[in-house]
């Protein structure tokens, strides 16, 4: 019944297109249009033609025998059952001999979801299976990211003044993501890129950075109220790592099986390093706003790991520094914990 319907569909489809002498596409994708593929297209046309001249026979048969029987003058309850069984006993034969026609749809779909996949018709197993591997090969592309996070500075000692008097914190970055699948099946990437990072430390308490007298940092008591005060710093980043996918894997036909490594769940795992590029000290207050790109000793370097979870182009992350924010002895012991989510500009 259901390849009746479906041969039914198609067949209208294309005598629409016949007539109308209009390009007939399958929408195959909420996204856009299939195009026929021009196999399937000429074998369709050809059935349609074919059962239409089956039709017509039949028809023209059918109605001669109906004026027989309407010169034998019959009663209309008489009339009736004698035409009924006419045109039961002409249904049965058309559909006798479109079946013998021996149209094979499963081939017709094949041949239709294998173009729909290649953009092209195949003429053999051979070139089928060639394009299929081309087609499906293992996921290694450069995409974007950006990701927002909230940060903290992490620190054992109690007596540190910048944890005191630390205000809201994060790290804003944006860049390229390299995954590069290690087979067809695999579920298994490297992770590696380049990002460009900026994190940001705000003071509080009405506290601004400066530098002091020996060309170190410190944290100082403002004269006046201040209406912004913060640190920022940019890093080149760039990670290294693995990530695992949970999808399943798929089947491509001609015994070719796929994992689609952009979709479903991911969780990964890597370590990152940084080289700084510039420190600004951006300090607002009833005179306006000031900025300074001066050494206000933050690591001149960055390293440390992080934990992803994916769904599709969506994560979160928990990343943490292993150096310290600020060099030598200024602020000691002070690391960055980030917790964020990044967006894959795929």
């Amino acid at each position: 019944m259901i390849k009746k319907l479906i041969v039914m569909g198609l067949l209208c489809f294309f005598s629409a297109s016949i007539h109308a002498q209009k390009k007939f596409n399958i929408n195959l994708s909420s996204k856009k249009d299939t195009e026929v593929s021009p196999i399937v297209k000429e074998k369709v046309e050809e059935y349609a033609v074919k059962i239409n001249a089956i039709i017509q026979e039949e028809k023209k048969l059918m109605e001669e025998e109906l004026v027989v029987l309407q010169a034998k003058n019959l009663n209309k309850s008489d009339f009736d059952r004698e035409k009924a069984l006419i045109a039961d006993r002409y249904s049965e034969k058309m559909d006798k001999r479109i079946e013998e026609l021996g149209f094979d749809l499963d081939d017709v779909i094949q041949k239709q979801v294998r173009y729909s996949l290649l953009n092209t018709d195949v003429t053999s197993k051979e070139e089928l299976k060639e394009k299929l591997l081309k087609k499906f090969r293992p996921s290694r592309s450069f995409t974007g990211y950006f990701s927002y996070g909230i940060m903290t500075l992490t620190n054992s000692s109690p007596d540190n003044v910048l944890d005191k008097n630390i205000g809201y914190a994060n790290n804003l970055e944006f860049g390229l993501k390299l995954n590069y699948q290690l087979s067809r099946t695999s579920p298994w990437a490297i992770i590696s890129g380049l990002g460009f990072s900026w994190r940001t430390v705000r003071a509080d308490n009405n506290m601004l950075f400066t530098r002091s007298a020996d060309q170190g940092v410190a944290l100082v008591q403002a004269n006046e109220n201040l209406d912004k005060s913060k640190l920022r710093t940019g890093y080149i980043m760039v990670p290294l790592g693995v990530q695992y996918n949970f999808s399943k894997l798929k089947n491509a036909g001609m015994d070719i099986q796929y994992r689609s490594y952009y979709t479903g769940f991911k969780i990964g795992a890597n370590v990152y390093g940084g080289v700084k590029m510039s420190t600004n000290n951006i300090i607002k207050d009833g005179d306006g706003e000031t900025r300074d790109r001066g050494n206000y000793q933050v690591n001149p370097f960055v390293y440390g790991a992080q934990i992803t979870v994916s769904y599709n182009s969506f994560s979160l992350f928990v990343k943490k520094d292993f150096s310290n924010f600020f060099k030598d002895s200024y602020f000691k012991n002070d690391k960055a914990l980030i917790f964020g989510l990044a967006i894959g500009l795929d």
